[in-house]
């Protein structure tokens, strides 16, 4: 990969009234892309590898590309406009009808990282995207410092 793009990873994935706040970054930032409630609860059970009763859509997409000979190389978030953030699935198909192919679509960021995490596969997100990013290190920090004890009391 060039150095037009950092690698990152998911720091978290937090609840939100209306949907979920994952958290992007390195030791260097963190950055929050907010999602829908049905991606963050799929995020959120690939960071925490729960088990599921039933294949969701993004289990079910990644079966099938499994089945068909490809799978997840790399995603990136490549742009940012008006808060909106956009990405790139990267995927690597090889099989019996195709030599080696990668292809890239078009995808939401909230589908990109779930996919990732199914993958086990690198975030990337372009550097003008970095740049523009508020860093949100400090509220990541304060929230990853609260603790819910007995009695759902915060410390």
């Amino acid at each position: 990969m060039s150095n037009s793009v950092l690698e990152v990873e998911v720091k978290a994935a937090l609840p939100t009234n209306g949907g979920c706040a994952v958290f992007l970054g390195s030791d260097e930032k963190a950055f929050v892309i907010y999602v829908d409630q049905m991606v963050g609860s799929a995020i959120m059970m690939f960071i925490k590898k729960l088990p599921k009763a039933r294949p969701q859509t993004h289990d079910l997409f990644g079966h099938m590309l499994t089945a068909l000979g490809a799978k997840v190389q790399r995603v990136v978030i490549n742009d940012v406009q008006d808060g909106i953030y956009y990405g790139r699935l990267i995927l690597l198909a090889e099989n019996e009808l195709t030599d080696k192919k990668i292809i890239e679509i078009d995808a939401r960021p909230s589908d990109c990282i779930a996919l990732a995490l199914q993958f086990d596969a690198p975030i990337y997100v372009g550097r003008s995207v970095w740049d523009q990013a508020e860093d949100m290190t400090d509220i990541l920090d304060k929230v990853e410092g609260f603790q819910i004890v007995e009695g759902d009391e915060i410390s």
